[in-house]
C-alpha cells in the first residue's frame, strides 16, 4: 500500500517507521530538513516499545503530485489547516485519510480540505515518543490505536485502515463511536498533559505525587462529568481508575505539550486541557481546574 505520514515528529515518525518496516510504500511529509536528510541518509531509526530497527523509507518537505492509498495526518492540531492546504496532490478518488491528534476538532478542520466520507478520526493510547535526534526517534508505549468515521465512512473501509496498522504490529480497534473513543482519551491527556508541562515532571511523577496528583485526578474528573452531561458515550465508570492505569502503563512517559514548553513551541493546549471548559459551557457547567490549569499554560506560551 502507498502511504503518506504527514507530519513526521515523533508520534509521525513511529508509524512511518512500523509501516514501512511492515513492507507497506511509505512516504514521510516533513517540514524539518535535518529530519528528512537523515531519513533519506541513513534511515529512520524507531527504538523503544517496539524494538529497535532502522527503516529505509523515502522523505520529503514538500508534497509531491503522488496519489497515494491512505495518507496519515500526524501533525499536531495547530498545524492540521495548513496540512490540510497540502494534501491535494495526494488525494486520489479511492485516497482513505486518517486524521490522529490529541484533543478534540481537527478532524473538522480536516474535512473542510477532503472528503469528510473518506475521512477517519485515529486516537493514540498510551504512546509517549520523543525525539532522540534527526531520524531518531524513541517511544515509551504501544497501548491501542482506535480508528473511527468521521462522518458516513463505511465500517468496511474504516476495519480495511485499522488492518493496515495491525499488520504493522499495532493493537487495533476499529470503531463506529469515535466521539466516545476521543473523550475517553481526552479524560486521561487533560489529566497529564498540562499538570506535566507545567512542572517538568512525567506522567508517573505526577500521578504519585502529592500536591500534583490531586489536580491531575480533578481535572479528569471534570472532562469525565462533562462528557457525561453531554451524552458521550464514553465506557469509563471511574474517572480515577482509569487514568491511573494510563499512566501506570507509561510512567515515564513526557507528553508532547512539556515537550513544546520545553522547546519553547506553542503546543496543544486549547484542544486538550483548554477544550474542557468550552464543552462544559455547552452543557450549562463550569470547569475551573481545566480552565485554571488552560490559562497557566497559555501564559507560558505568551512569551514563546
Amino acid at each position: 500500500m502507498k502511504i503518506c505520514v504527514v507530519g513526521c515528529g515523533a508520534m509521525g515518525s513511529i508509524y512511518a517507521g512500523l509501516l514501512a518496516d511492515a513492507g507497506h510504500q511509505v512516504l514521510a511529509l516533513h517540514t524539518g530538513q535535518a529530519h528528512v536528510d537523515a531519513i533519506n541518509g541513513v534511515g529512520l531509526r524507531v527504538e523503544g516499545a517496539s524494538g529497535d530497527r532502522t527503516v529505509q523509507l523515502e522523505a520529503v518537505t514538500q508534497a509531491p503530485d503522488r496519489v497515494m492509498d491512505l495518507v496519515i495526518v500526524a501533525v499536531k492540531a495547530a498545524q492540521v489547516e495548513a496540512a490540510g492546504r497540502a494534501l491535494g496532490k495526494l488525494i486520489g478518488p479511492d485516497t482513505m485519510v486518517l486524521t490522529i491528534q490529541n484533543g478534540v476538532g481537527s478532524a473538522d478542520v480536516l474535512a473542510r480540505f477532503v472528503d469528510p466520507d473518506r475521512l477517519c478520526i485515529g486516537i493514540a493510547a498510551a504512546f509517549g515518543a520523543i525525539m532522540r535526534g534527526p531520524g531518531h526517534v524513541f517511544h515509551n508505549g504501544m497501548s491501542l490505536i482506535r480508528i473511527g468515521p468521521y462522518a458516513d465512512a463505511p465500517m468496511s473501509k474504516v476495519e480495511a485502515v485499522a488492518e493496515v496498522w495491525r499488520q504493522a504490529g499495532f493493537k487495533t480497534e476499529a470503531s463506529a463511536d469515535v466521539l466516545a473513543m476521543q473523550w475517553e482519551k481526552l479524560i486521561c491527556n487533560v489529566a497529564y498533559s498540562a499538570p506535566c508541562a507545567l512542572t517538568g515532571m512525567t506522567v508517573g511523577e505526577v500521578l504519585d505525587d502529592p500536591e500534583i496528583g490531586p489536580i491531575s485526578r480533578a481535572a479528569a474528573i471534570e472532562a469525565w462529568t462533562v462528557a457525561r452531561a453531554l451524552g458521550i458515550a464514553i465506557k469509563v465508570d471511574d474517572p480515577i481508575a482509569h487514568v491511573r492505569a494510563f499512566a501506570a502503563g507509561m510512567p515515564n512517559a513526557r507528553p508532547s505539550l512539556l515537550q513544546d514548553l520545553e522547546n519553547r513551541r506553542h503546543g496543544e493546549i486549547d484542544v486538550i486541557n483548554g477544550a474542557i471548559p468550552a464543552a462544559a459551557a455547552r452543557a450549562g457547567l463550569a470547569a475551573p481546574i481545566n480552565q485554571t490549569l488552560t490559562a497557566l499554560v497559555r501564559q507560558r506560551e505568551r512569551g514563546f
